[in-house]
């Protein structure tokens, strides 16, 4: 702080104004020495003889110099004239000892300050090594390796031992623990060397959500149950594929199994192949917060994918022990080889028989199918257009080809939805029922050829689909609403 000076701090009123400000001190008078400095201003007791070498004022500090060199040599005992003093004695036997306990000196010299301390009347010699009153000490659970013998190896006699572990039986079980669960053991005193410390305090994580601790009291060992807050919202994590799907979502704060999941249920449904780098990955992941801090990840919960035009969104679904990947509608993945192309009612069977037109025996080399007119058919698998246009009888008509030497063929179509050279994936709309060509009715005619050569569409495995239903349908899309409103919890920038 700065104070202003009395001439800055005045009250208003004009030039008739006193003035505000600290109390002038009373004036003193001057001493010789400041009235001699005010008379020679420039004169000076003792110049540099350094500087101005020969000058009036270079002799004049030579001769003061010499002045008081004189007084000090007047003043001087003598040459070879000592000094006399009182010396103290000699230190002996403990007063030695003692001082040269507490002096310093160099270890190169011999000197051991610090290393002993003189004894005093006070100190007694001890028969045996006193004990620590009490022992902290932490152990750990090994694979393998049952709580009782953890405690004993620590020091803890075979009844404390004993009656700990019935303790912790009653309410978690001892054989449950983890192993690598931390053991905080305490030994109090003991009566003799002979006998093992008593078992004083333990305390362990049991469980993620529970610590136990037992302590002893007047009655012995008791057991104390510490419940642990758990929070379990869920894992969010977004982000841009780019280079690397699995890089990108390991870098944005996912573990190496949910990744390896999400990307296991998403083959399901796209080719890896087909990921661009713009693509955005969504995850949900198992997560327990407790309240002391720790955090754990579980499973993957959700896998999503937002490639612009396209999305995919599976949920994991656990039931009897198996983990299965459905769509928000409850739909779950396809298993299997092939696929119905239509859904109706079987109408006639692959096999000889009379035709219903031409009324002789004949081969039918496929099956009848009977649905409304319109109804889409769709590709039993994924597959390349061999064909697609009239075909004599068979009216409208594709064929696809397949992996594996097969192939397949869709007649009397009402309309084409494909051209020749159009590759298809499994369940898209190559057509519809109609009842073009030699026909009765509205109805799809679908073949099955192996290496060229026609064979029963039914002894093909077919793919299956599974659909959730009634309440397990309606738990679904529950957890489903409240995984859509967990926020991102791990995102990082792109």
């Amino acid at each position: 702080m700065f104070l202003r000076s009395d001439h800055e701090l005045h009250f208003a009123g004009g030039a008739s104004a006193r003035s505000f400000g600290r109390m002038e001190a009373p004036a003193r008078a001057p001493t010789l020495g400041e009235r001699l400095q005010l008379r020679f201003p420039h004169f000076e007791l003792a110049p540099d003889l350094g500087a101005q070498i020969g000058s009036r004022e270079w002799w004049r500090g030579a001769a003061t110099c010499a002045a008081l060199l004189a007084t000090g040599w007047m003043f001087a005992p003598g040459i070879g004239q000592p000094i006399r003093a009182a010396v103290p004695a000699a230190l002996e036997g403990r007063d030695w000892e003692e001082a040269r306990a507490q002096a310093f000196g160099a270890r190169a010299l011999g000197a051991t300050s610090g290393m002993r301390m003189a004894a005093t009347p006070g100190v007694r010699p001890l028969a045996d090594t006193p004990e620590r009153p009490r022992i902290e000490l932490t152990a750990s659970l090994g694979n393998g390796s049952g709580l009782a013998g953890v405690l004993k190896r620590s020091g803890v006699g075979a009844d404390d031992a004993a009656r700990a572990v019935a303790l912790i039986d009653s309410r978690v079980g001892s054989g449950d623990l983890n192993p690598g669960t931390r053991l905080d053991i305490t030994l109090g005193r003991r009566a003799s060397k002979s006998e093992p410390r008593p078992l004083e305090r333990l305390a362990f994580r049991a469980r993620f959500d529970l610590a136990l601790e037992l302590g002893r009291g007047e009655a012995g060992l008791a057991l104390k149950s510490i419940p642990i807050a758990i929070d379990r919202t869920p894992l969010r994590i977004q982000g841009r594929v780019g280079s690397s799907l699995y890089r990108a979502a390991r870098a944005a704060g996912a573990p190496a199994k949910a990744v390896e999941a999400y990307i296991k249920s998403l083959s399901t449904r796209v080719p890896m192949g087909r990921i661009g780098s713009q693509d955005r990955f969504d995850l949900i992941i198992e997560r327990q917060r407790a309240e002391t801090g720790e955090v754990e990840l579980g499973k993957l919960l959700y896998a999503g994918l937002d490639q612009g035009k396209r999305s995919v969104q599976l949920l994991r679904w656990d039931e009897d022990g198996k983990s299965r990947w459905f769509d928000p509608k409850g739909i779950g993945e396809r298993r299997g080889g092939m696929t119905m192309p239509v859904s109706g009612r079987l109408t006639s069977n692959f096999g000889v028989r009379v035709h219903p037109l031409l009324h002789f025996r004949r081969m039918h080399k496929g099956l009848d199918i009977a649905a409304p007119s319109g109804t889409p058919i769709r590709a039993a698998a994924d597959g390349v257009v061999a064909r697609a246009g009239r075909a004599g009888g068979y009216g409208n008509f594709v064929k696809l080809n397949h992996n594996g030497g097969l192939a397949t063929g869709y007649g009397h179509m009402s309309r084409i939805a494909v051209r020749a050279g159009q590759r298809v994936q499994q369940g898209a709309v190559i057509g519809y029922v109609g009842s073009t060509g030699i026909s009765t009715g509205p109805h799809l005619h679908y073949e099955l050829w192996k290496n060229g050569a026609a064979v029963n569409p039914r002894s093909v495995s077919l793919a299956s689909v599974q659909q959730l239903t009634g309440a397990d349908l309606r738990r679904f899309r529950s957890i489903y609403a409240q995984l859509m409103a967990v926020p991102t919890g791990a995102a990082k920038a792109d």
